[in-house]
C-alpha cells in the first residue's frame, strides 16, 4: 500500500498548477443521445464532464457542431441529466494515456481498471487516431507467426505483422478460436480489445488468460454491450494505441480486437446521429472508413523494428460474406480466416473453411515444400466438398475420377488433421511436418 501511495505522489511532484480560469458551457438540448452545448467551444474528442443537481458528474465527448452550439454524446447514460447542467473540458483532446503500465491489467475505455487492482499509473500521451506514417515505414511481411492451431499454422500461414480477420456467423467459435491463439500465441506483448460483447465473456477471459506469467505481458481492454458507442468506439482506439506505443519500443505485439463489427456498428449509430445517411445496408461511409483506419494502423514499422500483428474477429451478419464490413474488412486485410456453420454442424473444431480461407503473405514466409503440399491438401478438400452429396447419396462410383477417388480415401486423414481440441498447442514446425508427411501418400 505505501509503495502504491509513493508511485501515486510521485506522479505529482514534477507537475505543474494550472491557475488559469476554467471555460464552461450549459446544456440546451438532450435528444436522441445527443446533447447540445451553448457556450463552449472544444476541439471535436474533446471530453467533458458534466455537472447537475447533488454534485452528480458524468462524462461526455464532443462529436460535432451546429449552429454555433456543440454537439456532445455521454458516456455513459443520460438518465437525471437537466438542462442548465454545467459543462467543463477535461484533459487533452484527442489524447488518450498508454504505456507498459497497462501489462497485466485489464480496464475499460477510459483507462479506468476493472480487475479491482489500482490505478493504471500510465503518463505518456498518444494519439486516438494514431500517428499518421508514410506507406513506405510499413515493412514488408517475412517471419512467420505461430498461433498454435494446426490448420492455420499448415494451411493459412500468418506472419509477423500481418493483418487478419476471422470471419463466421454468431456462435461458429470465433472467440473460442481467439482464446487459442491468445494462449499460444509467441509475442512480446499481448493486447486484446474486447469490444461490445457480453459481460459474461469479458469475465470469463480475464479469469483464464489474467492469471500466471503470460498475463503479466497481456493487456485487455473491455467495453461490454450495454455501454455507450462512443465508448465502444474508444476502447478500440485505446487497445490500438496501446499496440502503437509498445511497437514504437520496439516490441512483437499481438493484438487482437474481438469485434471489429461492433465498433462499426458504434460508428454507424454516432454517423446516424449527426444524420449521415446510410450508404451500404445503412452502413454511413465515415463506419466503414473507421475500421479501415484501425486495420491500416497495425503492421510492420521500419523505423523501430517492432511489429503489430493484428487478429480482427469479424460478424457475417446472418451469415452474410458479402455483408458491408465483412467486404470491407476483406479488402484491406492481408488474409481472412472463415469459419462454417456447416464445418461446425459436423463436430469439428476449429470450423475452419480451407477452401474460402487464405493467407496473402504465406508464400513470401515458408518454403517451397510446405506451399506444395498445402496446395495438395487444398485441391483435394477443395475436390471432396464439390462432389460430397453425390459421395453420400452412393451415386459416385468409385474408379470414374481417380482425383475424386484419392479425395475420398484420404478424407477422413484430411478430416482429423484440421480438427484440434481446445487446449491442444500445435507449433508452426510441427504443424508443416505433419501437412507434408500426410500428403506424401499424395505424390
Amino acid at each position: 500500500m505505501l509503495n502504491l501511495l509513493d508511485e501515486t505522489l510521485a506522479g505529482f511532484s514534477g507537475g505543474s498548477v494550472d491557475l488559469a480560469p476554467r471555460r464552461f458551457g450549459r446544456v440546451v438540448a438532450c435528444d436522441g443521445g445527443l446533447i447540445e452545448v451553448s457556450g463552449l467551444g472544444v476541439p471535436i474528442g474533446t471530453v467533458c464532464s458534466i455537472t447537475h443537481g447533488g454534485g452528480q458528474q458524468h462524462l461526455a465527448e464532443a462529436i460535432g457542431f451546429r449552429n454555433g452550439h456543440t454537439i456532445m454524446m455521454m458516456l455513459g447514460d443520460t438518465v437525471l441529466l437537466r438542462p442548465g447542467a454545467m459543462v467543463r473540458p477535461e484533459g487533452k483532446p484527442g489524447m488518450l494515456t498508454v504505456g507498459s503500465e497497462y501489462l497485466g491489467r485489464a480496464v475499460d475505455a477510459s483507462g479506468q481498471p476493472i480487475d479491482g487492482g489500482g490505478p493504471v499509473n500510465a503518463t505518456r500521451e498518444w494519439p486516438a487516431g494514431g500517428w499518421r506514417t508514410g506507406a513506405l515505414d510499413r515493412a514488408s511481411v517475412t517471419q512467420p507467426f505461430d498461433t498454435g492451431i494446426r490448420s492455420m499454422n499448415a494451411l493459412t500461414t500468418l506472419g509477423i505483422g500481418q493483418r487478419v480477420g476471422i470471419m463466421a456467423g454468431s456462435g461458429v467459435g470465433k472467440s473460442v478460436l481467439m482464446d487459442m491463439i491468445v494462449a499460444g500465441a509467441q509475442a512480446d506483448a499481448i493486447v486484446v480489445g474486447l469490444i461490445g460483447e457480453r459481460a459474461r465473456e469479458v469475465s470469463d477471459f480475464v479469469s483464464r488468460h489474467m492469471g500466471g506469467p503470460a498475463g503479466e505481458r497481456t493487456a485487455i481492454i473491455a467495453v461490454p454491450a450495454d455501454h455507450a458507442a462512443n465508448l465502444r468506439l474508444r476502447g478500440a482506439m485505446l487497445a490500438t494505441s496501446i499496440a502503437e506505443e509498445l511497437r514504437s519500443q520496439g516490441k512483437k505485439v499481438l493484438l487482437i480486437l474481438d469485434s471489429l463489427t461492433r465498433v462499426a456498428h458504434a460508428a454507424r449509430e454516432i454517423g446516424m446521429l449527426l444524420g449521415e445517411p446510410g450508404a451500404a445496408r445503412g452502413y454511413p461511409p465515415s463506419a466503414l472508413s473507421t475500421i479501415t483506419k484501425l486495420i491500416e494502423r497495425a503492421g510492420n514499422s521500419a523505423q523501430s523494428g517492432g511489429a503489430i500483428t493484428g487478429i480482427y474477429t469479424v460478424l457475417a451478419d446472418g451469415d452474410d460474406q458479402n455483408d458491408p464490413v465483412v467486404d470491407t474488412a476483406r479488402s484491406i486485410l492481408d488474409g481472412h480466416i472463415v469459419l462454417s456453420r456447416d464445418i461446425a454442424q459436423r463436430g469439428r473444431y476449429p470450423a475452419v473453411d480451407v477452401g474460402q480461407s487464405l493467407s496473402r503473405v504465406m508464400n513470401d514466409i515458408v518454403p517451397p515444400a510446405h506451399i506444395l503440399a498445402a496446395r495438395r491438401f487444398r485441391a483435394l478438400n477443395a475436390t471432396y466438398e464439390e462432389n460430397r452429396d453425390l459421395v453420400l447419396m452412393g451415386a459416385y462410383r468409385p474408379g470414374q475420377d481417380a482425383a475424386l477417388d484419392k479425395a475420398i480415401a484420404m478424407h477422413q486423414a484430411m478430416s482429423a488433421f484440421l480438427g484440434q481440441d481446445k487446449q491442444e498447442h500445435v507449433g508452426l514446425f510441427e504443424a508443416a511436418g505433419a501437412l507434408q508427411e500426410l500428403m506424401a501418400d499424395d505424390e
